[in-house]
């Protein structure tokens, strides 16, 4: 009878603490998630990456398809610049140094549909 409960704690224990070493996602982010899936999939499918940048988090949000840019924002869905895309694939040269400076954090979210 004590197994059970002391593989449930453990679990608790291990599993509260992983989310709270991970930062809340930022309303609006959130939000551009639920606006992503209120369209039909993206070709090639939606992601959101978090990036330390410049002392901040900030998010990669991908394009729905070719030639357009890849947007990146602050926590407050303020944009920032286009690292990548637009039909030179350079994006807006806004941020030429992000390839280089940022760091990845976590992939927050891709479309699985």
């Amino acid at each position: 009878m004590k197994q059970p409960l002391v593989v449930i704690l453990v679990s608790l224990l291990f599993f509260g603490c992983t989310r709270k070493m991970m930062p809340a996602l930022p309303v609006c982010i959130i939000q551009k998630i639920d606006s992503i899936k209120a369209q039909p999939k993206w070709n090639p499918p939606a992601e959101i990456n978090e990036y330390a940048f410049r002392g901040k988090r900030v998010y990669l949000i991908t394009a729905p398809c070719c030639d357009r840019y890849i947007e990146l924002v602050d926590e407050n869905c303020n944009y920032i610049c286009a690292p990548s895309g637009g039909f030179s694939g350079n994006g807006d040269m806004k941020c030429p140094e992000f390839s280089k400076e940022a760091k990845h954090v976590r992939l927050v979210w891709k479309d699985e549909r």
